[in-house]
């Protein structure tokens, strides 16, 4: 009786433990691979093929193509105009085409737009969850930057890419002309911080994975964190969506959830400190866009007024995606910053 129970419980437990294993596996490289070259400004780059669903999306007259920033790591690349450089730089669990509706209102005939996507996501190079660090992000992105030789830029980041894009200007710090800030923060932690509910169960180990990979989609929820759920249907959402589950490996949004801090100790929290000691050095043309319906990060607010007090200021009625709902607003603090840089 005594044996059966056991071979009847050992039975249960097998499909468990190779589930648990399943689920939390590293994951593994991904490198995209493109056809031809595309030529920019910059001079000859990879040229990627957009897929239907995601060419379909964007306005007309852009470039796609790669850049490899380490052997076999390459950044998907979405450019378009030609003028003053401005860099805009998204963050999770988004890619590049978050700006297409910002790009729709700013004069492409002055302006070159450069719309980077982060590592593990969008149609960039997927890599193992313990790929995803700060430093590496800052590295990869910074060496994509000066690949591109970029005379100065203005500067555009929301969420990850707050700290991901300033971090890789700190870098190169010759690069930063302006800069216009949304729902981002690089502060590090002096104590215990919960950023939100659903990045406390993503940095649980198989909790993480059961709930956010494996039962709900982070792309699927998206919507949720908008002033207008709207903003964010399906159609939408698989723009993000669709480039990580096709690829195989769908370990970056998790992994760059795990990468927020979570107090003074966590491995992010000393690039952030130092992130936020060179923000605090800043003197350039400053504006500040906000989502005050942002359930992640619209209290942060008052921490980056008082970090840049001169900015101007734009309160929208936004969520976190901010660029799904007010391009126009974003794109106007763009063409105010952008004038002011060119004046001097």
């Amino acid at each position: 009786m005594v044996m059966k129970l056991l071979v009847g419980l050992g039975a249960m437990a097998l499909p468990a433990i190779a589930g648990t294993w399943w689920m939390t596996r590293d994951g593994s490289i991904v490198t995209p691979h493109g056809s031809g070259t595309v030529t920019t400004a910059s001079g000859d780059f990879e040229a990627f093929l957009l897929p239907d669903y995601a060419a379909a999306a964007l306005p007309q007259g852009y470039k796609s193509y790669l850049v490899e920033v380490e052997p076999g790591i390459k950044i998907h690349m979405l450019e378009t105009g030609s003028g003053t450089p401005v860099y805009l730089q998204h963050g999770n669990p988004t890619n590049g085409l978050l700006y297409r509706k910002v790009w729709n209102e700013l004069p492409t005939d002055r302006m070159r737009l450069v719309m980077p996507t982060m590592v593990g996501l969008g149609f960039s190079t997927k890599i193992p969850a313990r790929q995803h660090t700060l430093e590496n992000h800052i590295r990869w992105m910074n060496t994509a930057l000066r690949q591109l030789g970029l005379n100065g830029v203005v500067y555009v980041g929301q969420d990850w890419g707050g700290a991901v894009g300033l971090g890789a200007l700190m870098r190169s710090p010759e690069l930063l002309k302006g800069m216009i800030i949304l729902n981002t923060g690089w502060t590090a932690p002096k104590e215990k911080f919960e950023l939100s509910r659903p990045h406390a169960i993503a940095a649980t180990p198989i909790m993480g994975e059961l709930l956010l990979e494996n039962i709900v989609s982070v792309f699927d929820r998206l919507h949720e964190t908008q002033g207008d759920p709207g903003s964010i249907p399906p159609e939408v959402a698989a723009l993000y969506k669709r480039p990580v589950i096709d690829s195989g490996n769908k370990k970056g949004p998790l992994a760059l959830m795990r990468m927020v801090p979570t107090g003074p100790n966590h491995p992010t929290s000393k690039p952030m400190a130092e992130i936020e000691a060179y923000a605090r050095t800043l003197d350039v043309p400053t504006e500040i866009v906000w989502g005050m319906r942002d359930p992640i990060l619209a209290r942060a607010l008052p921490t980056m007024k008082a970090m840049f007090p001169d900015a101007r200021v734009t309160e929208t009625q936004a969520g976190h995606f901010l660029q799904e709902e007010v391009p126009v607003e974003i794109a106007a603090a763009i063409e105010r910053v952008v004038a002011a840089v060119e004046a001097k």
